[in-house]
């Protein structure tokens, strides 16, 4: 029997580009993530009705409820099956590839990605489409307006699911909810595309490897794949068992927030290599012994030596990257005569690209790197390319990272965020800086001449829609560059993130704030970061 239930609208349910992140006690509002969820539903009209429906998250607190509620309400809008991940767990990357596998309608993601858990913390709910990707703009939009003018939410009367065995069961009118194994269809795709048999070699020649999971959602498919496919020691994998809050930590893969494993990686006696993921699972740090390689880094030098992998052994279509990550991969596209394609921060961007066959590996400088193998960045993706790397060409990391340099030369990097910022103060930031754009070329700051500044604007070239404002850009004369944007991905204040940037042809092992120290004094004075924001030195620098 379907239960219609009287609703009133909340007013803060605009979906983003990683979908609706808020407190965990806004969730817990009464109707709050029934609002969104029936929002969601109704934005997908009579095409949901006998189609399949993926469900799954990070395993964050209140992940398991939500579950529970969006099982019966897809039951109640005529869904002809669930397919969920056992615990209620599925990594991002795994939930997009269980879309592709299952001919899906679409999943419904929880997860609020890097951002803390706990009864204090964060929860997030996305929608993504059937190709495994983020829905794009036309399908939030569609979303947030129903948010705004919701009356009711269905659902059905019905015990709650054993989540924790494999199986199907039949609710309400005939729906199947089938609860799935979390990792093996996952693992086995990621066998499919890489030499295992290569890694494994390496590892009994004694090749050795730290990963941390972080407490959240990586740790079952790290252990699956590291320790019981490729032979590396029981151990390797560290705070490998998904937790709701965590571990009371912040589960980002940045030098902050995973500071043991760069100490572990920087010691005497490291490990050959080291890796973590975040929260969802999308997300990747990579350092190697004595060696961190920064994101954008990581996506030119997988580029550069993907061939090595069987997926990737014909050859890329394409490389793609987010607009604030360094031009490090264009040089390679350069190099291989492929196309390099800049676009704005979202993986629903990369997704077009993909779809139309027109790109191969894209990546973020926030720690994001992925391929069409599925709709989402993929961290053990990224990890596993690393690896994959190392085995067949016999180098180290360091190695890697110096024979590219001395072909593509440097791009010295980092990311400074100024996090929890007052909005007020930081939109003021913005458009003080938007308002003086046309003033800035030929003026001097720090010593460095701005050449061009704009505000980015992309033309998707896929279906040819225009996305404007997506951070500003400020070249300056001889290739250096900084970006300033505002992220979406907290759920306080604003985070300002300021994207410093110089390339070096030459100058190959100098060290990164020495190289940039001009840019961020420039960077200063060009937004006036400290008397907007009222901070004298970023939260985190990456």
């Amino acid at each position: 029997m379907i239960k219609t239930v009287e609703t009133q609208p909340y007013l803060d349910q605009k979906p983003g580009t990683s979908g609706l992140r808020k407190k965990v006690r806004v969730f817990q509002q009464p109707n709050y993530a029934e609002n969104f969820i029936q929002s969601v539903f109704d934005a997908l009209g009579d095409e949901k009705t006998g189609e399949t429906l993926v469900i799954g998250g990070d395993g964050r607190f209140l992940n398991r409820e939500v579950i529970q509620v969006a099982i019966r309400m897809a039951a109640a809008n005529g869904f002809a099956r669930v397919v969920v991940g056992q615990g209620g767990i599925l990594s991002t990357p795994a939930a997009s590839n269980v879309i592709r596998q299952r001919g899906a309608l679409g999943g419904l993601v929880l997860s609020a990605s890097h951002n803390p858990g706990g009864p204090d913390e964060d929860f997030g709910i996305k929608y993504n489409i059937s190709n495994g990707g983020p829905a794009p703009e036309k399908v939030t939009d569609a979303i947030h307006a129903n948010t705004k003018s919701i009356s009711r939410w269905l659902t059905i009367e019905a015990e709650d699911i054993d989540l924790d065995t494999l199986g199907g069961i039949t609710v309400g009118n005939g729906m199947i909810v089938e609860v799935i194994d979390s990792v093996a269809d996952y693992a086995t795709l990621m066998e499919s595309l890489f030499d295992f048999a290569a890694i494994r070699r390496a590892v009994e020649g004694g090749f050795t490897m730290s990963f941390d999971a972080m407490s959240a959602v990586t740790g079952p498919y790290a252990t699956e794949i590291l320790e019981n496919r490729l032979g590396f020691a029981p151990g390797t994998v560290k705070n490998g068992t998904p937790l709701p809050d965590f571990g009371g930590h912040h589960p980002d893969p940045n030098l902050v927030h995973a500071k043991d494993l760069y100490d572990r990686m920087m010691a005497p006696d490291a490990p050959d290599f080291g890796a973590a993921s975040d929260g969802d699972g999308d997300r990747n740090l990579i350092i190697g012994r004595g060696r961190f390689i920064t994101p954008s880094d990581s996506l030119a030098m997988l580029a550069a030596n993907a061939h090595l992998a069987p997926a990737y052994a014909g050859g890329l279509k394409g490389i793609a990257r987010s607009m604030p990550t360094s031009a490090a991969a264009d040089r390679v596209a350069e190099k291989l005569g492929i196309p390099a394609y800049e676009t704005p921060t979202g993986w629903k961007f990369f997704g077009n690209l993909l779809d139309a066959g027109m790109a191969t590996i894209c990546g973020e400088e926030s720690a994001g790197t992925g391929s069409d193998h599925v709709r989402e960045k993929d961290g053990l993706w990224a990890v596993l390319l690393w690896l994959n790397i190392l085995a067949a060409s016999g180098k180290s990391v360091d190695q890697i990272a110096r024979d590219h340099w001395a072909t593509y030369g440097r791009n010295y990097y980092a990311r400074h965020d100024y996090e929890g910022v007052e909005s007020e103060r930081a939109d003021a930031l913005m458009a003080d800086l938007r308002g003086k754009l046309a003033t800035l070329p030929g003026e001097s700051f720090a010593g460095l001449t701005v050449e061009t500044a704009d505000d980015f604007a992309y033309t998707d070239p896929t279906d040819q829609s225009v996305s404007r404002n997506q951070g500003i850009r400020v070249l300056f004369v001889g290739g250096s560059r900084v970006v300033f944007r505002l992220s979406g991905t907290g759920t306080s204040g604003a985070t300002l993130r300021v994207y410093l940037e110089r390339y070096s042809a030459d100058e190959l092992d100098r060290e990164t704030p020495e190289m940039l120290a001009d840019i961020i004094a420039a960077a200063d004075e060009i937004a006036g970061i400290t008397q907007h924001t009222g901070r004298t030195e970023p939260d985190v620098v990456t």
